[in-house]
């Protein structure tokens, strides 16, 4: 179940996509009855407009209020970005980079620390999400499950949910009584935020398909989707000990997410969908057992914020299917092969407007140049290697028709009094496009690298791409009434033009690293956006725009040959960002006071169960030990067990039960016994999401000798649940040698905390003890620098604060890094102003820089980092190099509020 709904793109064929989408809302249109929708314009942005909506759909794409609509869709989770002001910035970034809509998962553990229990507060302000998608003009596929999968611990059930008689993802009814509840939640919100009723952008939803009657109760009347029926794809998040996130990006780079996307696109699907466009972090506790901290996952925009080249493809394709009304109506058509069999061609048609599309893929190691015979190509195509490209011919530019294009078109619209179609392709490469030309039309080169001919009714231009940036030529007559406005763009040069559509009209913004927003008021364009060096800035707009302001500022324009507004001055880039060592000032106390015989542990759980609802078996006798039947979910627990009659005792062995790169570490009378730790997963067992072992400690003869009653200590680190009935932490205990009675305590996390949530902390003392917290008073603590290199079993806090002075309007992504001698075997949880923003193991990696989030770092103020250190004594132990990192920056950016 977890892997199909992975990702859902894509839905291939009439009856896949009627079966997933089951019904719709205001007056449905159904396939049958959608043949007579035509081709034509898309509908405008969504907003929560007040107005009633109908959403259908055929096999070719969405029918909004009666218009086509190719849904575009990016994957981004807000639980994995838990600062609300970022949102924001993320959504923005995806709409400008050509996503229609956002799709996200609803994790019901985020939510519910306890039975009963739901917050939607705050990180976890699923309203404000939203709203906020709404305002920056994308649909919403929401996600709520229950099971989600997302690489989050339990597929996103509850903890809670654990200990409880129902089998998850099943009919049993106490698991769908509580399901019904938490869907009851959810859906609540959601329905406040329905396209169909004009209150905002939820455009689709998709559930477990047993819930499909109470979404309807619930009043969720748009399109309903359901996991099993999207298909499997090879993309996959990094395991612990993996190759890092730098090697996927590099392994799955921009030419592998376009062959990725087009291939989509030529099988027919009507919604798309990337995993993950925008990953960020699992913070906390949150990730499942096969994952680290970091989810970038090697997307297009990266865990700091940060746009990569794997947003070409998704910029240049997005732009394409929403403003080219002819690709929302494609079918398969006559097949075509290149003359070069390295080729792969795709042919698809539009039965309205006579337009052909040919996806061209090229699965080789080498460039290949080939003729296309039986098409309207009188030229070779080139596709490089290892990568796929799109080409057209018949499509509508404006009031003008392409008879063939060599390279990528990426967007037309209209802007003023003039047509504006863009092309695109690698750096360098020759572009040539041909125009059916009744007339010889005059024809302007206003930049010196474009050239044309015309003869027979065609008008040829040629322009190398990403020579000067970008090369404009002007068309105008020749069988059309509105001027034709050509523009041949590499892809790092299309990364910096910027369609937007407005109530009055559509425009395009060129120069800038990013264009958040475009509001025409009078005769002014207000553009907000960011910089990141100096560069220009060129506006195209509805006919009256006389003046624009970028970031509110006024700026000195003239007007252009193109019919454009040009900056006279250029935009300033970003200035320096400098950040502060972390190499002083720190301040030291060692943990665990739990190992000691003489702990107090009065006011710990009794371990007296004796049955269970986990899977995992109780041993003969009993007591029932897992963690989650006594109320612990997440993080660390610490148990205790007081026996006696061990004279001749010699080993204990203690089974224990936990997610990938557990461990276990066990004193007796607080002497440490030893440490045990689940092995690093190799390529067989890299999937493996439960482990069990047991750990056999010898029992040193000065221990045997000492008293009556004996005290064992064990701290387990489970880290996550795959499987929620499948137990954590200590699951038996055995004696070789004696055969004691042991009575045990255990525990585990404090009460959830109430502003970060009930997956922030574990059962570490100095959790329980708020050693964590940025107002925690540690002037008694022992002051040290780093380098650090302590040798013992257990648990050492470091704690530092530090300033930062980032310039306001600067969007500084900052990051905190790691790093050490991989010999030496410790952990590290790393805690930002009482966040817990991750689990570093230094001898297992890949991870060593942790993406510390604006609003829970204080860019501008004091910060409090606590660190953490789980040893097990076999090697010194860090921290060594702990230092800030400056991810990247740019002057624009949007408020951000402290959480």
């Amino acid at each position: 179940m977890g892997l199909s709904r992975r990702t859902f793109s894509a839905l291939v064929g009439t009856t896949a996509l009627g079966f997933a989408l089951g019904g719709s809302g205001g007056a449905p249109t159904n396939a049958s009855s959608s043949r007579s929708v035509p081709t034509g314009p898309a509908p405008g942005p969504p907003a929560a407009d007040g107005l009633g909506h109908t959403v259908g759909f055929d096999r070719y794409s969405l029918l909004v209020d009666g218009k086509r609509l190719v849904l575009w869709s990016g994957e981004m989770h807000p639980f994995r970005l838990p600062s609300p002001s970022l949102w924001r910035d993320v959504l923005q970034k995806m709409r400008a980079h050509g996503h229609n809509a956002v799709s996200t998962y609803v994790p019901w553990s985020y939510h519910s620390p306890a039975p009963g229990a739901y917050d939607f507060t705050g990180v976890r302000d699923l309203d404000l999400f939203l709203r906020t998608a709404a305002e920056t003009g994308l649909y919403v596929i929401l996600r709520p499950g229950p099971y989600i999968d997302a690489d989050v611990d339990g597929g996103g059930l509850p903890g809670w949910l654990t200990a409880t008689e129902g089998r998850a993802g099943t009919a049993d009814p106490t698991y769908v009584s509580y399901a019904d509840e938490w869907l009851t939640r959810v859906n609540a919100i959601a329905a406040r935020h329905l396209f169909t009723k004009g209150r905002g952008t939820v455009l689709l939803y998709e559930l477990e398909d047993r819930f499909r009657s109470k979404a309807r109760a619930d009043g969720i009347d748009v399109p309903l989707l359901h996991g099993d029926q999207w298909r499997k794809r090879d993309g996959r998040p990094d395991p612990w000990g993996g190759e890092g996130y730098a090697e996927s990006r590099r392994i799955r780079d921009a030419a592998y997410e376009r062959r990725l996307h087009l291939t989509d696109l030529a099988g027919g699907s009507p919604l798309h969908n990337a995993y993950m466009t925008f990953g960020g972090t699992s913070w906390g506790w949150l990730p499942a057992p096969v994952v680290y901290t970091s989810y970038d996952y090697g997307a297009a925009i990266d865990e700091g914020r940060r746009p990569t080249a794997k947003l070409t493809p998704t910029h240049q394709i997005g732009h394409l299917l929403q403003r080219q009304p002819d690709f929302a109506k494609l079918r398969r058509a006559a097949a075509v092969k290149a003359s070069d069999d390295r080729l792969k061609v795709h042919h698809l048609k539009n039965p309205d407007t006579d337009a052909h599309v040919y996806i061209l893929r090229n699965d080789s190691a080498e460039k290949v140049s080939s003729t296309l015979p039986g098409t309207d190509f009188d030229v070779p195509v080139t596709v490089p290697a290892r990568d796929a490209r799109l080409v057209a011919t018949g499509l509508s530019l404006g009031q003008r028709k392409l008879k063939y294009t060599t390279v990528q078109p990426m967007m037309c619209l209209t802007a003023g009094r003039q047509d504006i179609a863009v092309f695109a392709g690698p750096h360098g490469e020759m572009a040539q496009i041909a125009l059916d030309c009744p007339e010889e039309p005059t024809t302007t080169r206003l930049d010196p690298e474009g050239a044309w001919a015309y003869g027979r009714g065609v008008l040829r231009v040629n322009a190398p791409l990403g020579a000067g940036g970008l090369t404009r030529v002007l068309v105008e007559g020749g069988g059309g009434d509105r001027p034709l406005l050509l523009l041949f763009a590499d892809d790092a040069t299309t990364l910096r033009l910027w369609p937007y559509d407005t109530p009055s009209g559509s425009v395009l913004v060129y120069g800038p690293a990013l264009v958040r927003d475009v509001t025409l008021r009078g005769a002014t364009a207000h553009v907000t956006g960011d910089t990141v060096g100096e560069t220009g800035l060129e506006v195209w707009g509805p006919r009256g725009i006389g003046q624009v302001t970028w970031n509110q500022r006024p700026l000195r324009t003239r007007p252009s040959a193109t019919g454009s507004l040009l900056m006279e001055q250029l935009l300033p880039g970003v200035r320096p960002v400098t950040l502060p060592a972390l190499d002083g000032d720190w301040r030291r106390r060692t943990e665990n006071p739990e190992s000691a015989p003489d702990f107090d542990d009065s006011d710990w759980t009794v371990a007296d169960k004796k049955t269970t609802y986990s899977i995992t078996p109780v041993p003969k006798g009993g007591p029932v030990l897992f963690a989650d039947d006594y109320g612990f979910h997440y993080g660390d627990v610490w148990y205790r067990g007081r026996f006696t009659d061990a004279d001749d005792l010699e080993s204990v062995s203690l089974a224990y039960s936990t997610g990938t790169q557990g461990l276990l570490m066990a004193w007796l009378d607080g002497e440490p016994l030893g440490t045990h730790r689940m092995p690093v997963p190799d390529d067989s067992t890299v999937r493996r999401g439960s482990w069990a072992a047991t750990a056999t400690f010898s029992v040193p003869e000065k221990v045997r000798e000492r008293g009556s009653e004996h005290v064992l200590s064990v701290l387990v680190r489970r880290m996550a649940r795959d499987t929620p009935k499948v137990a954590r932490g200590l699951t038996a205990v055995t004696f070789k040698g004696a055969s004691p009675k042991a009575t045990w305590r255990l525990r585990g996390a404090a009460a959830p905390d109430p502003v970060r949530g009930p997956l922030n902390n574990g059962g570490l003392y100095g959790e329980r003890k708020g050693w964590h917290l940025p107002e925690f008073a540690d002037g008694d603590w022992q002051s040290v620098d780093l380098p650090r290199s302590d040798r013992r079993q257990g648990v050492t806090w470091y704690r530092t604060t530090f300033n930062l002075a980032v310039e306001s309007g600067v969007d500084a992504s900052i990051g905190l890094v790691l790093d050490d001698d991989p010999a030496r075997a410790y952990r590290v949880q790393i805690f930002l102003n009482g966040w817990n923003m991750g689990q570093y193991i230094n001898d297992v990696g890949p991870q060593h820089t942790f993406v510390l989030p604006n609003g829970i770092l204080r860019t501008r103020g004091a910060n409090t980092l606590a660190l953490a250190v789980l040893s097990d004594g076999t090697t010194p132990s860090g921290p060594r190099d702990v230092r800030l990192t400056l991810l990247g920056s740019a002057a624009g950016g949007v408020p951000v509020e402290a959480i």
